[in-house]
């Protein structure tokens, strides 16, 4: 009786730590240093997982040098102050997905990204792998659990597909954790390097329902077209997923395209996001191929963040935050 008492404890313990999800937050970059009071909310929020995501720049979307860690970037956008971010989230026993990713002036959609000449595409590859390589080599340094390669790169993975391969074979000689990239909603069922990375990794702003306020029901049958091939690809290359970005703004028809950001949309609306993140979290935490996701987004300052007049994505000092604690609790 002992024995099978033992065997059943391990065996509850394993199945447990197999299923545990990335309960993770995007937390934002700020010009400050930081410190533990900062992340002291992700541990009530019981998240166990946080990007920390550094910034690198181009002009436009075809020129080529990918300008990062200058003095005029915030201090958590520079390669110092990811460092500092990290040390201190692992400080309250956070993980961490290193995220680096490219931001363009006049904020262009970076899935655009395509140079002209061939001489433009070699000056982007030199200038992107520098980028990326210092930071993987930051992840070993700091024993970061994942790494993020890309975000929303959908014109330069795919008239490059030879560099990405090459790059990965170089990231994976720095840096010995999980690999992932970020790709957009619409762009991750063309990403044709999943087989050469840990998860399949998706920005999930996808469109569920065109409603004002819809209803947890009405998003969940909006997820399931969706969900079918997602399924499908995970399956198929036996990759779990992860939502490298998921969430929902708190206004008016959130669900419709979830991936707009503009200022003119703001007639706040609480409801419809908790209810829209509830259908998410229904129709993918318990599935055994699903990871789990980092919510867009955090801050660090959390007393002053979010709160019931903000229209934006962050679920802070919001009613979403009490439901996304209850899952993150649950999980």
């Amino acid at each position: 009786m002992r024995l099978l008492c033992v065997f059943v404890i391990v065996h509850f313990q394993s199945c447990s730590a197999q299923s545990e999800k990335i309960n993770g937050v995007s937390f934002v970059a700020s010009n400050t240093k930081i410190a533990q009071h900062h992340v002291a909310p992700l541990v009530n929020l019981n998240a166990n997982y946080a990007a920390i995501m550094p910034f690198g720049y181009l002009k436009s979307l075809d020129s080529p040098p990918v300008i990062y860690n200058t003095s005029r970037q915030w201090y958590g956008e520079s390669v110092e102050g990811a460092k500092h971010y990290i040390k201190i989230a692992q400080s309250a026993k956070i993980k961490i997905m290193l995220k680096p990713q490219i931001w363009i002036w006049g904020g262009a959609f970076t899935g655009h990204i395509k140079m002209t000449t061939e001489a433009d595409w070699n000056a982007l590859e030199n200038s992107y792998s520098k980028f990326i390589l210092e930071y993987a080599k930051l992840a070993e340094e700091l024993n970061v659990e994942l790494f993020c390669i890309g975000t929303e790169l959908e014109q330069f993975t795919t008239y490059r597909p030879q560099y990405w391969a090459g790059l990965i074979k170089a990231i994976r000689q720095v840096y010995k954790g999980q690999l992932t990239y970020a790709a957009n909603w619409d762009e991750f069922k063309r990403t044709d390097f999943w087989a050469d990375l840990d998860y399949i990794g998706i920005d999930a702003y996808f469109p569920i329902n065109d409603a004002k306020t819809p209803s947890v029901e009405a998003c969940v049958s909006g997820w399931q077209p969706h969900k079918t091939v997602i399924s499908n690809l995970s399956k198929g290359l036996n990759k779990p997923v992860l939502f490298t970005e998921f969430g929902y703004r708190s206004v008016d028809y959130t669900a419709k395209a979830p991936w707009r950001s503009d200022r003119a949309m703001n007639t706040v609306n609480l409801q419809a996001q908790e209810n829209a993140t509830q259908a998410l979290f229904e129709v993918f935490w318990d599935e055994p191929w699903f990871k789990g996701g980092f919510i867009w987004k955090w801050f660090h300052n959390h007393t002053t963040a979010g709160g019931h007049n903000n229209s934006r994505y962050t679920p802070q000092n919001k009613p979403v935050e009490a439901y996304i604690k209850e899952q993150f609790t649950l999980h």
